[in-house]
């Protein structure tokens, strides 16, 4: 079983989705971190299940869609997924780093 680790950025942006999100409801914002969170348990067991991120065309930089956001995570070893970012995809993914 492959162990999944969620990088301080990825937490933070956790964080930031649910403080957004919470200021009109805090269940939505409960549930949308679930759901998020939920999502990437698949790489415990496929972690090669997501698509390569075609913006940095990297075999071991991959992604998962949960709604409006991409889950992008670094898959090198085969028993460690690296979560890098939780990205919305209305906001520009070259603004900022992420490796």
């Amino acid at each position: 079983m492959v162990k999944i680790v969620w990088t301080d950025l990825s937490v933070f942006e956790l964080k930031d989705i649910y403080d957004y999100i919470a200021i009109d409801s805090q269940r939505y914002a409960r549930n949308q971190v679930d759901r998020i969170k939920a999502k990437t348990l698949i790489l415990k067991t496929m972690p090669e299940t997501g698509r390569i991120v075609p913006e940095l065309e990297n075999n071991e930089i991959r992604e998962l869609i949960e709604g409006n956001y991409r889950i992008v995570y670094r898959y090198k070893a085969k028993d460690y997924v690296e979560i890098l970012t939780v990205h919305h995809t209305s906001r520009n993914f070259f603004s900022r780093e992420i490796i």
